[in-house]
C-alpha cells in the first residue's frame, strides 16, 4: 500500500491487521519507513527525506532486501511504503523495480485521504512548507505512480485506489479485498451535493450504503468528500469571509477561503477522474435515487454520468429508484436492472448468488 507523506498509513494499515486478526487470519506489516530509521539511528524522526538521496536509496534497498527475505517465511504480507516523494530533491521514486518484481505482490493499493486533513498532519508530524495545491498534486503523483508499477509488475487489474474515509473506517474494505475474493466489487451511487441539507434523505444514503456494505466490497465516493470543501468555501466567500473552520483528521482546521478557491478546478477534475476509475476498479455500480421533499428525483447530473460511465464500461448498473414517477429511459436503457427499494435489490442479488447470507 502506497498513499502520500500526510496520510497516515501506518495506523490505519494496523487496523487492517487487526481486522485479519479477528478473521484468524496472520498478516504480516511492514513499515518500510520505520524500518529505515531503524537503519539510521543517527536521522531525528521526520528528517529522513532530507538526507542525501544516495544514502536514502541505499537505506530503502536495505529495509526492502529484508522484507523480501521474511516474507518468504509468511503467507500473508502487507507492505506500507510509497511509489514517490516531492521533497527538497525534487520529485523522485521511492522504490526498486527490481525489488518490485522480486517481492511479487499480488495486490497494489493506494490510501487517499481529504485534503484538510493531510493538511493537518502535515503540519502535525512534519517541517514541510507547503500548500494545499501542492497536497492535490502529491497524491495524483501517489496515484499513477502506483498505478503505473502495478501494471507493468502484474498486469491491468491488480491496483486500487481505496479512500480512508471520515467517519468511518474503511480498514475492513481493504481485508475484504484482500481476503474475501468471493465478494463481488461495488461502487456506492448515490446523490451528494445537493441534499447536504436535508437529514431525512442523508439517513437514507446512509442506511443504503451500510446494506450494500454488509454484502460486497464496496467502494463510496463520499470517502474523499472534497467537493464539500468547496461548497463550504464559495459559500463563505459569498459572505465575504477570509477563513473557514472544517474537520480535520484529529481536531478543527482553520484554512483560508483563498486557498481553497485557489484549487477549486483541481478538487473538481480530481473528483471526476477519481470516481470514473472507482467505477473501472469495481464489478458492478449499485445507484440510489431517493425522492426530495416534493416528490422530485433525487437524481444529479453526477449520478446520471457514473451510471453511463459503467454501462459503457460493461459493467453491471443497478438502479434503486425509491421515487413515485417514472425514471427515465436514460436510466433504463442503461440499467442492468431497476429497483424499488433496497430490500428488493438484495433479495434479487441473493437469487443471483451474490450474497449467502440470510
Amino acid at each position: 500500500m502506497t498513499g502520500q507523506v500526510g496520510v497516515d498509513k501506518g495506523p490505519y494499515l494496523e487496523l487492517v491487521r487487526a481486522e485479519a486478526q479477528r478473521h484468524g487470519i496472520d498478516l504480516q506489516l511492514y513499515h518500510v519507513g520505520e524500518m529505515m530509521y531503524r537503519e539510521a539511528p543517527d536521522v531525528p524522526p521526520g528528517r529522513i527525506l532530507n538526507l542525501p538521496i544516495t544514502r536514502l536509496a541505499a537505506l530503502r534497498r536495505s529495509a526492502f532486501k529484508e522484507i523480501i527475505r521474511e516474507a518468504e517465511r509468511h503467507e500473508h504480507v502487507l507492505v506500507n511504503t510509497h511509489a514517490t516523494f516531492r521533497w527538497s530533491h525534487g520529485l523522485f521514486s521511492a522504490f526498486d523495480f527490481d525489488q518490485i518484481k522480486a517481492f511479487n505482490a499480488d495486490v497494489y493499493l493506494t490510501l487517499m485521504d481529504n485534503v484538510e486533513c493531510v493538511h493537518e498532519r502535515l503540519a502535525r508530524d512534519h517541517e514541510v512548507d507547503h500548500s494545499l495545491k501542492d497536497i492535490l498534486v502529491w497524491r495524483e503523483e501517489e496515484l499513477l505512480a502506483t498505478e503505473i508499477l502495478a501494471n507493468i509488475a502484474r498486469g491491468y487489474g491488480h491496483f486500487y485506489m481505496i479512500g480512508r474515509g471520515r467517519h468511518a473506517t474503511t480498514a475492513a474494505t481493504v481485508f475484504s479485498l484482500l481476503f474475501e475474493s468471493n465478494r463481488k466489487r461495488a461502487y456506492l451511487s448515490f446523490p451528494m451535493t445537493h441534499v447536504m441539507d436535508l437529514p431525512d434523505t442523508l439517513a437514507r444514503i446512509d442506511s443504503f450504503k451500510e446494506t450494500i456494505r454488509r454484502n460486497f466490497v464496496c467502494f463510496d465516493p463520499a470517502d474523499v468528500d472534497e467537493m464539500t470543501l468547496h461548497t463550504q468555501a464559495l459559500a463563505a466567500m459569498a459572505q465575504g469571509l477570509s477563513t473557514i473552520t472544517v474537520a480535520g483528521a484529529d481536531k478543527p482546521v482553520v484554512l483560508k477561503t483563498a486557498d481553497i478557491a485557489q484549487v477549486s478546478s483541481d478538487i473538481m477534475g480530481q473528483v471526476y477522474a477519481r470516481d470514473f476509475k472507482m467505477i473501472d476498479q469495481s464489478d458492478m455500480i449499485v445507484s440510489l435515487v431517493p425522492e426530495l421533499p416534493g416528490g422530485k428525483p433525487a437524481l444529479s447530473s453526477g449520478v446520471e454520468r457514473e451510471l453511463h460511465h459503467a454501462y459503457e464500461a460493461g459493467k453491471e448498473v443497478y438502479v434503486v429508484w425509491e421515487c413515485r414517477s417514472m425514471p427515465s429511459p436514460f436510466v433504463t436503457k442503461t440499467a442492468t436492472r431497476v429497483f424499488t427499494s433496497v430490500d428488493q435489490a438484495v433479495e434479487f442479488f441473493r437469487t443471483k448468488g451474490y450474497i449467502s447470507q440470510p
